[in-house]
């Protein structure tokens, strides 16, 4: 395993039917390619050795003993591949015929898997061919003429490969109200494989499509899928050769179908993150206690494969769609989450005054948005809405014009004052020197403009809107009881590689050119919260990812320390592929640590949180998502990331 990726191979080779030393060949070097890609699981189609359209051939002695013989050849050849190989064949055992997947791997015939539910309907006539385990007293174990030693054989039977366990159904399975693979996965399989031979029909593989998505989400798996192509009999129905790998509800590889040749698709599925899932989703942990059946965990000895590449993409940006239309829905779907939960607090407290401080930034632009949105819905005066900009010492004229003119387009109560005296005489009052630009300069003007807006909120009888985003949270980003503080936090479920996105989603909606173009400004703003004086140049001097780091970065470090629990070196090993080309995997160190270090150290800031609505997968309330000591060390985080 790799850094917690098994790598898999769906393969749907040229059969000749009937011929089964052809499709033995097949088999054998199309398993060898995939090997050597890395594949540790490698899957062929149902009925493969035969072929599926064999018809009443499969009561022919001649077919059933070539097909036996076919899978000796099969495991002699699999000691020179480092894979578990499941290809289907018709097997006698005890007086029946069976629809079997059979497993092989180091030489040996390891388990025989029967198809459960053998379909009998329209195109399919199999029960006239093959029978049913459930219909039977099926044996657990069975021989074969090839192999003296006993084969493990029944429905029941789960094949451990390195850290992983793989489940087995074939094609029909898969269509009923409970397919067998469930209980697979119930009992701990992580990897379910479909051996099929599913004729294509108009519509149809786009609904197979949705019934592996729903299967490998609702059992939390790997779902591998074989369908027989090119060259079974075309009598009556059409094959079209699909090879389908889903994990978790997500489509990894599809091959294109129809191709006269063999086809071959690999992907690397994320053991670790599907473990996790299962860990935390407690409804599934307590359906696998229900579960009546008990597996047999067979081992297919396949020792440990390390791959240094990845067959797999991973999203440098989890937060964000990587589709256009998609991000346009996901930006509408959180915007409603934010204006319902700040209008649900608005009603509960009775009023229709909010206050809220404008910088000119990104956060505060986005909850200032939220808010004229959430007054438009529940029929309030904008008015009501009083937006305060609070000028400072590294105010810019850039962001400053962008805040008026943002104002006066959204047509808000407008209060302009400057923290300059004030703060200037807070210095006095502590005896602290304005030149000396430090932690207390810069909080100083966090909490004068906190208070401010606090005591404003007194004058009108309102709530003070806070705008940190998710990403500042994590990284502690905030001052205490300064910006950190507010009376609902409308932006704390975004984070920050998402909010211009929703800056931008409002942009292009506005009618209004003035509102439109400093929308259009504010996202090409570099981030800063203006604390330092400006450049000579009156540009923004103090820029936040320069101190703390590249929120993009940090977002995907956030998202998968929350929503998976990896480790910094998993973390680690994921970014410099994610990244690769934009970051050096120096600098992916470099701020990880950087992330592990803050991410504890800030733990104070989000222990007593104001409220705040969740939006998405990933969120950091103390009430909620993530309950964290304040106290905690981080001293395991920090040493792995030294070893890195």
């Amino acid at each position: 395993m790799n850094n917690g990726y098994i790598r898999v191979a769906s393969i749907a080779p040229r059969v000749n039917v009937a011929d089964v030393d052809y499709n033995v060949e097949q088999i054998i070097d199309m398993a060898r390619k995939a090997a050597d890609e890395g594949a540790s699981i490698i899957l062929f189609p149902e009925l493969s050795i035969t072929g599926y359209t064999c018809a009443d051939l499969f009561h022919q002695s001649p077919l059933l003993n070539a097909a036996i013989n076919g899978l000796s050849r099969i495991a002699k050849a699999s000691t020179g591949i480092d894979a578990l190989i499941v290809a289907g064949a018709p097997l006698r055992v005890e007086g029946q015929l069976y629809n079997c997947a059979v497993a092989v791997s180091g030489g040996t015939i390891r388990a025989i898997v029967p198809k459960t539910y053998i379909p009998n309907y329209n195109e399919f006539y199999e029960k006239r061919w093959f029978a049913s385990p459930d219909a039977v007293n099926c044996p657990i174990e069975t021989t074969l003429p090839v192999q003296e030693a006993p084969i493990p054989f029944g429905t029941d039977i789960v094949l451990s490969v390195d850290d992983a366990l793989v489940g087995i159904e074939i094609c029909e399975d898969l269509w009923t109200p409970i397919p067998p693979s469930t209980h697979a996965a119930l009992s701990g399989a992580q990897i379910l494989l479909n051996l099929s031979a599913s004729n294509d029909l108009i519509g149809k593989y786009d609904y197979l499509l949705s019934l592996i998505k729903q299967q490998s989400a609702r059992n939390i798996a790997g779902y591998v899928y074989s369908g027989a192509g090119f060259g079974e009999s075309s009598t009556d129905l059409v094959f079209d050769g699909k090879t389908i790998i889903a994990e978790n509800g997500t489509l990894l590889q599809t091959n294109a179908r129809w191709s006269t040749e063999p086809s071959c698709v690999i992907a690397d599925i994320d053991i670790y993150a599907l473990n996790r899932d299962r860990l935390h989703i407690m409804s599934f942990c307590d359906t696998a206690m229900r579960e009546p059946s008990r597996y047999r965990i067979v081992d297919s000895l396949i020792d440990q494969r390390i791959n240094t590449d990845l067959l797999r993409s991973i999203d440098p940006h989890p937060f964000v769609p990587d589709s256009e239309h998609i991000v346009d829905r996901r930006c509408e779907e959180i915007i409603n989450i934010q204006v319902a939960g700040l209008a649900r607090r608005l009603s509960a407290t009775h009023t229709s005054k909010l206050v809220i401080g404008i910088s000119g930034g990104l956060d505060s632009t986005l909850a200032l948005l939220v808010a004229v949105h959430t007054f438009d819905r529940l029929k309030l005066d904008r008015k009501g809405l009083v937006a305060v900009t609070m000028p400072g010492y590294g105010t810019t004229g850039r962001t400053y014009n962008n805040a008026m003119t943002l104002m006066k387009a959204l047509g808000v109560t407008i209060r302009e004052i400057s923290i300059v005296p004030a703060v200037e005489q807070h210095f006095k009052d502590i005896g602290h020197d304005p030149a000396q630009h430090d932690v207390t300069y810069e909080n100083s003007q966090a909490r004068e403009r906190t208070q401010l807006l606090m005591d404003i909120a007194n004058q009108v009888g309102g709530m003070v809107l806070g705008t940190g985003d998710l990403s500042e949270l994590a990284l502690g980003w905030a001052t205490y009881n300064g910006d950190h503080m507010s009376m609902y936090g409308v932006n704390a479920g975004v984070p920050k590689t998402l909010v211009k996105y929703l800056v931008r989603w409002f942009a292009i909606r506005t009618s209004d050119n003035d509102e439109r173009t400093a929308l259009n400004d504010i996202i090409d703003t570099p981030i800063s919260p203006e604390l330092i004086p400006a450049d000579s140049k009156g540009n923004i001097k103090q820029k936040t990812e320069d101190l703390v780091g590249p929120y993009e970065l940090h977002d995907f470090f956030l998202y998968y320390t929350l929503r998976y629990g990896f480790s910094p070196r998993r973390i680690y090993f994921m970014a410099c592929h994610a990244f690769n080309g934009v970051y050096d995997c120096a600098t992916i160190k470099h701020w990880l640590k950087t992330f592990c270090r803050r991410f504890f150290n800030q733990q104070f800031k989000r222990s007593c949180l104001p409220d705040g609505p969740k939006v998405g997968s990933v969120c950091l309330s103390p009430r909620g998502d993530w309950r964290m000591p304040s106290d905690a060390s981080s001293a395991l985080w920090l040493a792995e990331c030294d070893e890195l």
